[in-house]
């Protein structure tokens, strides 16, 4: 086990901080604080450099510009795609692709990745594949509740969950089909069939 590979337990406020913004995007809840591992790239680089070094109690308030977190928007990300890629069966999935619907997705090569339902046609869906949050500069908020060396056991069980592995999402998720912001994927596929997959950490 690697001294990079801490347990840390943290609550959060995330703001978008663009052009001198301060709206905020997504926040813990105190019954459901964020955990990961460092260094396995569960996080984002920034964050986690921000966060490591600070003690148990620590207060913490950073920015993160958008060339360090999720890039530029790309306006060729938007595309459409034919609704018979969303049928489940035999039927197109209503319930979950509908216009401002944020779906985790998968392509050929095995790849999970986020679309936000733009427009749904007679026979097409467009989708917007850049990150819910491209383009932003990002702020962060919040406190270190605990943090620690991850044991081996734990550091597996991480590991498992990332390289597909695990039992399921393996974070605090309150309802699989929705991932998290700022943390990459790390699901089994065992949320659900085709497109209806947990597609990440909380």
């Amino acid at each position: 086990m690697s001294k990079s590979n801490k347990y840390i337990n943290l609550s959060y406020q995330l703001y978008d901080a663009t052009e001198g913004k301060s709206e905020l995007i997504e926040q813990t809840s105190d019954d459901k604080p964020f955990n990961f591992i460092s260094g396995l790239g569960i996080a984002l680089q920034a964050f986690e450099d921000n966060v490591t070094p600070l003690e148990k109690g620590a207060n913490f308030e950073f920015d993160i510009p958008h060339d360090q977190a999720y890039g530029e928007y790309d306006g060729s990300l938007v595309i459409d795609m034919d609704k018979s890629i969303f049928a489940v069966d035999g039927k197109f999935d209503e319930e979950h692709i509908k216009k401002g619907a944020v779906v985790p997705l998968q392509n050929a090569d095995g790849n999970r990745f986020y679309g936000h339902v733009l427009e749904i046609s007679d026979s097409q869906v467009k989708m917007d594949l850049n990150h819910p949050l491209a383009g932003k500069d990002l702020k962060f908020k919040g406190q270190i509740l605990d943090t620690r060396d991850a044991t081996d056991q734990e550091l597996s069980a991480y590991e498992s969950m990332i390289n597909g592995q695990g039992d399921g999402c393996g974070c605090n998720c309150e309802d699989c089909e929705h991932g998290g912001e700022h943390h990459k994927d790390g699901c089994d596929g065992s949320c659900g069939d085709n497109h209806e997959c947990c597609g990440g950490c909380c």
